[in-house]
Formats: C-alpha cells, structure tokens, sequence
C-alpha cells in the first residue's frame, strides 16, 4: 500500500504521520507533499526519516493507492486531477467536493458504505464540528428518527491551525507580561474571550460552519434532519465542544439513550454528575473517541434529548476519520 500526504507540515499533515503509526497502518512506503515552502523539510516515521516533496503538477502521484489531501481546498481542487489519473483514492480533509453530488461525504461510524461509491476517486472528509456531531447523533436516529438538532460548539483555537494554537498561547503570555496583543489568526483577540463567528457570515445571518453543519449532515446521514448551529470560538488550545439538543419522532428515554451510546462505536460515555464527571477538552486533547456527557431530558421538549460532546477536532476531527476511511476500504478490498 503505497500512501502519499499532501499538506504534511501542516497540524492535520502532522496528525496524519501520528495516527499512521499508532494505528499501524499496512503502508509499504510514505511519501510526503507540500508547498515550495515546506519542500526539504524532513519527518521521521516509524524511525525513517522522510523529505517532504514540493507538490507540482505531473506524474508524481503515479502508483499511488491512498492519498491523504489536508492542504486546503484550493489546492484540492487544483490538483485533484493529477493526484486521481492513475487510479489513487485521494481522502479529502478540505471543503472542496464535500457537496458534490458524485463524491462522498463519510464519517465510517455512520455511513462507510457510502465510501465504495466514488465515481471520480474522490472521497471527502467532512467538516470537524459535523463528525463528531453525527458519530453521537447516529446511536439516537437508530433509535427513532432525529427531527430537528439545535447544537451551540465552542471551537478550540487548534480549529484554525498550528499557527492559531500559537497566537493563543502567546496572548496570554503577551496579556501576563503587559504587553500588546497580537491578533492575527482570529478578527479579535481569543484569550480571555469568545468569539461568537467562526468563518464568513452567509445571506441568512449563519456562517459557512454553521451551514456546513446543516447541509453535512443531512448528506452524511441521508436524512430530512434540521440542524440550526450556532458556531463559537473559545479559547481552549485543542478539542472542540458541543451542546446539541435532539428532537426525535418517539420520546426516548435516558437509560435508552445513554445505552445506545455506551454500545455505539467510537464514543465513549463519561457521564456522572454526581461525581462531577464529564467530557472537557483539556482531558481529552489527543483521544480517538468522541466523548458525551450531560445525557438529559429536554425539559422544553417532550420528544428531546440533549447532551455535551467533546472530541479532537485534529483526530477524529480530521486525521484518524480519513485514515479510518481509509481502513474500511482495506478491509473491504475496495481500494
């Protein structure tokens, strides 16, 4: 299995190398893009180093089976063509095709099948705050079909890349020192703050991450469910929260939901208030599954549910939910 990662330097391309080898992935050879910028720089992998290649047009992705893409979606765009001639599955972490009606939208907890059918060698990775969304939403829709979703995230810095992550940890020492805030990633300052914005507002008043949630989530679950989202920037380094409320069809209890959820795969429940018990992205920066907590009643709501979630936005965010594609596909010996 010949792998190839595009955008390596960045903080996905980063996880990318991680992931790969926790999970020991059946790779036989790693090869590593990236802008003029990155070329030359060198990786090590398992204990052998590898020199990150300058991503260009051509034939370098001749021979390849599975390319991992995190460069952002022009570049996706750009070169998808050159990465999928030769037969590659390429596993997209950008916005690029995830609307297009012939590629993919896959979360594997949810929908791998839907991976098999890729008519263009394009499958996309969905959005990070939607993954770990409908990882928890899918144990409740097995129970009675989910209506509506209200959800409220509160998004690391970590969602706005390594050099975010960085600018956030520099304000609060800027802020101890008494010095001037640099503000560069964000349109304000993070620390001691939250940001009630995260990408460019659309014609309705949403974000694009706000819609993103709406319309992800009703390709990946092939469902008529409404999901209203309101998208927040907090400043925690890495993980993302959120506080989703469901209205399903049937009433569904506590004790239905919070089974549903210990048995579903790739969530784990840490839910005990009367230990203080429950998901927090501190605790949980670098874990695989995504995390709920809080399971209540909705007291405004007869047929609803809500509860808390955290999860990486980096790993099962991003990485692990590609290469997790990518090992379904393995196992089914469809790549």
């Amino acid at each position: 299995m010949k792998v190839a990662i595009v955008g390596a330097s960045g903080a996905v391309g980063q996880e990318f190398l991680r992931v790969l080898a926790e999970r020991n992935f059946p790779l036989t050879e790693l090869v590593l893009f990236g802008s003029s910028r990155s070329a030359g720089t060198v990786y090590e992998y398992l204990g052998k180093k590898i020199t990150v290649k300058e991503l260009k047009h051509g034939d370098d992705f001749k021979g390849m089976d599975i390319v991992f893409t995190s460069a952002g979606a022009g570049t996706s765009k750009e070169f998808a063509e050159d990465i999928t001639k030769f037969g590659a599955v390429m596993i997209d972490n950008s916005s690029a095709f995830r609307m297009d009606d012939d590629v993919p939208l896959v979360v594997p907890e949810v929908n791998a099948a839907d991976a098999k059918n890729r008519p263009r060698g394009i499958i996309a990775n969905p959005n990070c705050t939607t993954i770990q969304m409908v990882v928890a939403l899918q144990p409740i829709e097995e129970l009675s079909h989910i209506k509506r979703v209200h959800v409220s995230t509160y998004q690391a810095a970590s969602g706005a890349g390594a050099a975010a992550m960085d600018e956030l940890e520099n304000q609060y020492k800027q802020i101890v020192n008494g010095e001037e805030v640099t503000i560069e990633k964000f349109a304000y300052q993070l620390a001691y703050n939250l940001i009630p914005q995260v990408d460019v507002f659309t014609e309705n008043g949403y974000t694009k991450e706000e819609m993103k949630m709406f319309n992800e989530t009703r390709k990946i679950m092939h469902s008529d469910i409404a999901v209203s989202a309101t998208c927040v920037r907090v400043p925690a380094l890495r993980a993302h929260s959120e506080s989703i409320w469901v209205e399903t069809e049937k009433p569904i209890s506590i004790e239905e939901a919070r089974q549903a959820f210990e048995k579903a795969e790739g969530i784990e429940v840490i839910d005990s208030p009367a230990e203080k018990k429950y998901p927090m992205p501190l605790f949980l920066s670098g874990k695989d599954p995504v995390h709920v907590g809080r399971i209540r009643k909705d007291l405004a709501n007869p047929n609803g549910l809500t509860f808390w979630c955290v999860s990486d936005q980096i790993k099962k965010g991003a990485a692990l939910n590609a290469v997790q594609i990518a090992e379904y596909l393995i196992a089914e010996k469809n790549i």
